[in-house]
């Protein structure tokens, strides 16, 4: 059986998720069965705004429920992130070169409401993918796998907690370089609006 990357399902995921896809020529796994971790990139982006770094979370309804799977993860509409998120993205990346060649693509995850996260974070990974030109077949699991030797299991490795898997990150111009130097590993967003086309390159 061929080798297969399995990932979890992130919000604006960082560089280094797509650094390691492509790392790893596979066929992409997506992980819907895995129960819902708090304070990981599932939920989290990390932009740079004029201010340093800044945290955008998407929040989430909460059951009664700790260990809920990742599949049945609704969001939470009870104030309008999706503005806020918005307004956050718009005014870190406004002047940056590329920001208006995909503003639209990308507006559409704060103008249209989606039930489950899953799907959120999904729609964007399939956009990204294009975007940067990483050309991988994507599917999910049907349940949740462990030890399973035909996989090279990425779920618990890139995580805002944790060290981030990029070794010696390569500088790019971010918008507000000159006033806070250069931060590495932010959502791929921060190196799409700034590099465009290039940003696979920079992978």
């Amino acid at each position: 059986m061929e080798s297969q990357l399995l990932l979890p399902a992130c919000y604006l995921p960082p560089i280094s998720y797509f650094h390691t896809i492509q790392e790893h020529n596979l066929p992409l796994v997506i992980e819907k069965y895995e129960h819902f971790q708090k304070q990981s990139y599932r939920t989290r982006a990390r932009i740079a705004s004029a201010n340093g770094v800044q945290d955008l979370i998407v929040p989430i309804q909460h059951g009664n429920k700790d260990r809920v799977p990742m599949k049945d993860i609704r969001i939470s509409y009870e104030f309008d992130w999706q503005r806020l998120h918005w307004l956050s993205i718009q005014t870190a990346y406004r002047s940056s070169a590329y920001f208006e060649y995909y503003e639209d693509d990308f507006s559409r995850f704060y103008h249209e409401k989606f039930d489950y996260l899953l799907d959120f974070n999904v729609a964007q990974l399939e956009l990204i993918l294009k975007s940067i030109k990483l050309r991988r077949t994507l599917s999910f699991t049907e349940e949740y796998r462990i030890n399973d030797s035909a996989i090279v299991d990425y779920r618990e490795v890139i995580h805002p907690k944790k060290e981030s898997i990029l070794v010696a990150p390569k500088e790019y111009y971010q918008v507000f370089l000159d006033k806070n130097g250069f931060y590495p590993d932010l959502s791929i967003i921060d190196l799409l609006f700034n590099q465009g086309p290039q940003s696979k390159s920079y992978l």
